[in-house]
C-alpha cells in the first residue's frame, strides 16, 4: 500500500519512489509485477499525473522497472541484478572500512553524505 503524507516535507514523487523502491527491494513486488498505469495510480492516490510519471522513470532510471509502450510497466528481473551489485559493493566497502579501523557508525555516516550528495546530482 502506498500513502502520501501531504505535510511531509518530501515531495510526492520522491515518497511514492521511495515506498515502490522498498517494495520491490523487499520483494513485496516481486519480478514480472504489473503496476498500476502513471494515470490510474496518480487518480487513486489523487496526485498529478507529471508526479507518478516522475516516480516511475526514476524507478526505470534505476533499473528497478521496466516500462513497454502498451504492455505497461512492470518490475524488473534488473532490479534483482542491481541488488546484487548494491550488496558487492556493500561487502567491498565494509572490508575497506575494516582494514583501515574505521569505526562502523562513521562508516555508515559517509554513505549517508555519499547518498545525500548522489540524490542531489
Amino acid at each position: 500500500m502506498i500513502v502520501i503524507d501531504t505535510s511531509s516535507p518530501t515531495p510526492p514523487y520522491e515518497q511514492l519512489r521511495a515506498q515502490l523502491a522498498k517494495q520491490i527491494q523487499d520483494r513485496s513486488l516481486t519480478v514480472g509485477t504489473r503496476l498500476p498505469t502513471i494515470r490510474r495510480l496518480a487518480a487513486d492516490l489523487g496526485l498529478a499525473v507529471n508526479t507518478v510519471g516522475r516516480a516511475y522513470r526514476e524507478l526505470e532510471e534505476a533499473g528497478l522497472i521496466e516500462t513497454h509502450r502498451r504492455a505497461g510497466s512492470f518490475v524488473s528481473a534488473a532490479g534483482e541484478q542491481a541488488l546484487e551489485q548494491a550488496r558487492r559493493a556493500a561487502r567491498d566497502y565494509a572490508a575497506v572500512i575494516a582494514s583501515v579501523g574505521i569505526d562502523p557508525a562513521e562508516a555508515i555516516r559517509i554513505v549517508e553524505a555519499a547518498l545525500v550528495h548522489a540524490r542531489k546530482e
